[in-house]
């Protein structure tokens, strides 16, 4: 896990030094052990360096014996060695034993068709010298972010936007469609950012880049069978058999690495299964395993979350977190997320991350993932409960209209009701931003492949939405890659493993959600791994300090982001709307009802802190 950056100019005119090396410099913390440069014709590359694998060697970037293709790579590939083995046999030579050395070459035997052999979480670039052609690409599901711009004529990339933002060409306006998108869906959805002249490039895709242009190429996409076209189910036991096996598969490939490798344990189900996988496949390993505690939650999520850790043997870290923990990260926070947030969970993460790293831990295996996959969330329940319910026919509502609009079905519910986002925005919103609301309206710019949800179970449905809106850009980004990566800690998840996502996809939905259970086939290989009080337990939502608790800390700061003065300079918010609803917070027995009430006051005051962070100029 590395943080990489460079600089494309297709008709080869000098490129500034100083400035790539700017660029590479804001990525040190993804890569705090060494750096590296490459100037090649109309590129150049700059990389930081996380050693996991080949930490004597593997620096990057590298290229193929004659110098003709040149790569970096951000991330971990699990099938290195086999690709190495079939490479070799066809007279590749190589020179390290880092995972990362085999692109050039696949480059070189397969073109981009490489992406197709490819197991692991990544984002890469591959310069053609001889065709004087940039790719870039991003993993299947998004575990690797990947950013770039356009500046001067030139083509930028990094890891971060921050990277991208040493280039004085590259303007910092406010994206209000990224704004919007945060608002309304859990996160960012690429290939929108916070800043309109920045692009992340989408999970399963590519970029050629030349002096033709951009072209962008799907590689991956998950894809679910019809209900009309789904395979005829075989017995449960075959299931349950197969995930397992393809589960203990994933953790023994994720637990390669030269440095020692750790878990996080939440006390849930996922990162449980994920623990007593790790001892199933490697028992004579001492591990650690990293958990964070909720003021009055911590002795419910303690028990569990020590008792996974005891029967592993893991030497366990509990991490005390309360609203002075967040009020004193929530900047920082904001800053490595470079999005707005609507709960503070995100600040725990970083201080988890900060904890493996004060004990030697640079790589952390997570449950994220399972989720998404076997229908872990309240709204798969829902959704079973709502089919009864719902009704094809008549004239479309309004609600049912934007439904129509963005998944092309009426019946399908996402995150509870547009309509009143819709009226949320025109009164939170700045006069003049609401005015302007048809302009970036998300409603009207987010694009979902419909082709991968018509005919599809409903279970199916929301998966692939969550995929899609709340897994790759939210969880996997802002949650999980940048608050480990802030600290210099790789999270490697796996659930998100390519051979067990295929088999997820074929699994039956009513083995996920069976009758109201969900994640039922999860629990049964989880019955050989974990204690029963876990495995049966109500899924349990963690929710660090809301923006009530930061208000009533007494913080200037939070205060100070929250001004009528400060609002009505910076032109995103309405001020006294956001007044009023500070009074609302404030009311003796209020309480946000999470996760079913987005903490609107923390999204406000979360876009301040990255107005400041990334100098972005005010609205007027």
């Amino acid at each position: 896990m590395c943080g990489i950056a460079g600089i494309f100019d297709p008709l080869g005119r000098p490129i500034d030094d100083r400035l790539l090396e700017r660029m590479t410099a804001r990525l040190t913390h993804r890569g705090p052990d060494d750096a590296g440069y490459l100037r090649a014709d109309a590129v150049s590359f700059g990389f930081r360096r996380l050693a996991i694998v080949d930490l004597v060697s593997g620096n990057q970037p590298m290229a193929n014996e004659s110098g003709s293709i040149v790569t970096m790579c951000n991330g971990e590939l699990y099938n290195h060695a086999e690709l190495r083995h079939d490479l070799q046999a066809r007279g590749h030579r190589f020179h390290t034993t880092c995972d990362c050395e085999v692109i050039p070459h696949l480059y070189e035997e397969y073109g981009m068709a490489l992406l197709d052999r490819l197991n692991g979480q990544f984002a890469f670039a591959i310069y053609d010298r001889e065709r004087r052609t940039l790719f870039l690409a991003r993993d299947h599901f998004g575990v690797q972010p990947l950013y770039c711009a356009r500046a001067d004529d030139t083509f930028l990339f990094a890891s971060e936007i921050k990277a991208l933002l040493e280039h004085p060409g590259v303007p910092r306006d406010l994206n209000l469609t990224g704004l919007d998108q945060a608002l309304c869906f859990p996160g960012l959805v690429s290939p929108t950012t916070m800043i309109k002249a920045v692009s992340s490039v989408k999970h399963g895709e590519y970029l050629t880049v030349s002096a033709a242009g951009v072209k962008t190429t799907t590689y991956w996409d998950l894809d679910y069978p019809t209900v009309a076209d789904a395979p005829a189910p075989r017995d449960e036991a075959y299931y349950v058999r197969t995930l397992e096996e393809l589960l203990l598969a994933s953790v023994e490939r994720r637990l390669q690495a030269d440095v020692p490798v750790g878990v996080y344990l939440s006390g849930g189900l996922d990162s449980s299964l994920v623990a007593g996988a790790v001892r199933s496949v490697s028992p004579d390993v001492h591990r650690h395993t990293f958990s964070v505690s909720f003021g009055g939650q911590s002795m419910c999520e303690g028990t569990h979350q020590r008792r996974m850790a005891a029967l592993i043997g893991a030497e366990h870290h509990d991490v005390p977190f309360d609203v002075a923990q967040v009020t004193e990260r929530l900047a920082r926070t904001v800053y490595h997320s470079e999005c707005p947030l609507k709960e503070t969970y995100n600040s725990a993460c970083l201080a988890l991350s900060e904890s493996a790293r004060a004990h030697g831990i640079t790589v952390i295996l997570t449950g994220q993932g399972s989720d998404e996959l076997f229908a872990g969330y309240p709204g798969y329940r829902m959704d079973r409960f709502m089919e009864t319910q719902r009704q094809g026919n008549g004239e479309l509502t309004p609600e049912e209209s934007l439904r129509m609009q963005l998944w092309g079905d009426r019946t399908l519910v996402y995150d509870g009701s547009f309509v009143d986002l819709q009226r949320l925005k025109r009164s939170l919103y700045a006069p003049d931003v609401a005015a302007a609301l048809p302009e970036f309206d998300c409603f009207q710019s987010l694009a979902i492949n419909r082709r991968r949800l018509r005919g599809r179970h409903v279970v199916h449905k929301r998966s692939y939405l969550d995929f899609k809106l709340r897994l790759a850009d939210h969880l996997l980004a802002d949650h999980g890659d940048r608050m480990a990566m802030a600290n210099g800690v790789e999270v490697r998840h796996p659930f998100l493993d390519l051979d067990v996502v295929r088999f997820a996809a074929q699994i039956p939905a009513d083995l996920k959600l069976h009758g109201f259970e969900e994640k039922y086939i999860v629990k049964r290989v989880a019955d050989r791994y974990v204690p029963p009080e876990i495995v049966n337990r109500e899924k349990f939502g963690w929710f660090a300090a809301s923006s009530q608790d930061l208000l009533r800390s007494g913080a200037p700061w939070v205060r100070d982001h929250l001004s009528h003065d400060r609002l009505t300079r910076q032109g995103i918010f309405n001020a006294d709307a956001v007044g009023r609803l500070q009074e609302q917070y404030l009311v003796e027995g209020f309480k946000l009802d999470q996760p079913l009430e987005a903490d609107l006051l923390l999204f406000v005051l979360s876009v301040g802190l990255l107005v400041d962070a990334l100098n972005i100029p005010a609205l007027h």
